[in-house]
């Protein structure tokens, strides 16, 4: 198979999710409208958390890099998958596809450790309050986010390394708005049983056993701080509930992609939508609206922006 090895596809055609003009119009207005929503939200808590001396903390250092997580991550198909609504032939250069895949794992792991890191962070404040700033030092911040980068990169180019040298010579239809690895490998001209299994094995259950990890942390967590439970705690469990409803959100849609790959399209396509617009927005909201703090510094940053244009 030396020959085969060459791919000979130059572009893939995707189905879309919807021939109904109806269900494309309603999809493009829902997607457009959650997609800004997305941009916006997250862009406000970075420019937020920057901008605002009260919220240089540990916890808002690792929030801001989850914003831009999220900012890089609604814009790696869902611009496309917008313009796409209305195309009758939905295509992507080989090479875009590879793009896609290697831009959403990279951003996807990287997001897998910064969740650990926000979990560890959240401990550290319970469980060691004392050492908390000596534990969480600007340094630690830097070493976090340099691994989780690292990490997500690693995973990243390991998923590409099962793909990017399969043989693909015919078929080019993929049944989706964007270029990921279960349904790309369904085209390849080899058998493809083994990679499937090792794509399963690497994504599936890294995902799965990250978020069992992740549950039980909080469990403990939150064991902890009813033993202790004092004047803060009300306010500990509301940010504690907020990282749980983030980490449901983001491994929910991931772990039922790679555990049951060859599940209901139609179930695949509405959890992708999920994934790539509405988990980006949510994400926002639930750090924003259960957290007195970050509404009070976006305040704070409205009331600065409207006094220098008065100003000026």
């Amino acid at each position: 198979m030396n020959g085969a090895n060459h791919s000979v596809v130059s572009e893939f055609v995707f189905l879309g999710l919807s021939n109904s003009w109806e269900i494309q119009l309603l999809l493009f207005c829902f997607s457009c409208l959650f997609y800004m929503f997305s941009m916006t939200g997250n862009l406000l808590i970075v420019v937020t958390v920057t901008s605002d001396p009260y919220l240089h903390s540990p916890m808002y250092f690792l929030l801001a890099n989850l914003s831009i997580i999220d900012l890089i991550f609604c814009s790696i198909a869902a611009p496309k998958m917008i313009c796409d609504l209305f195309r009758k032939r939905k295509v992507i250069s080989f090479g875009g596809c590879i793009a896609q895949i290697f831009f959403s794992h990279a951003v996807g792991g990287t997001e897998m450790v910064l969740l650990i890191a926000m979990a560890f962070d959240r401990y550290v404040a319970i469980c060691k309050p004392l050492h908390y700033l000596t534990i969480m030092s600007p340094r630690m911040c830097i070493l976090i986010l340099v691994v989780a980068w690292t990490i997500g990169l690693i995973h990243s180019l390991a998923q590409l390394a099962f793909v990017v040298n399969l043989p693909f010579c015919g078929p080019n239809v993929v049944d989706s708005f964007y270029c990921d690895i279960p349904r790309l490998i369904k085209l390849a001209c080899t058998d493809t049983y083994k990679l499937e299994f090792m794509i399963t094995a690497n994504s599936g259950f890294i995902s799965l056993g990250a978020f069992f990890l992740l549950i039980l942390s909080y469990i403990f967590i939150l064991a902890t701080l009813q033993k202790h439970s004092s004047g803060g705690s009300s306010k500990a469990f509301s940010t504690l509930s907020a990282h749980i409803t983030v980490v449901v959100l983001f491994f929910g849609p991931l772990i039922f992609f790679y555990m049951w790959p060859s599940s209901s399209t139609q179930v695949d396509k509405f959890l992708a939508i999920f994934d790539a617009v509405l988990t980006p927005f949510l994400n926002p909201v639930i750090y924003t609206f259960r957290n007195r703090e970050m509404k009070m510094a976006m305040r704070r940053v409205f009331s600065k922006l409207t006094g220098f244009r008065k100003n000026h």
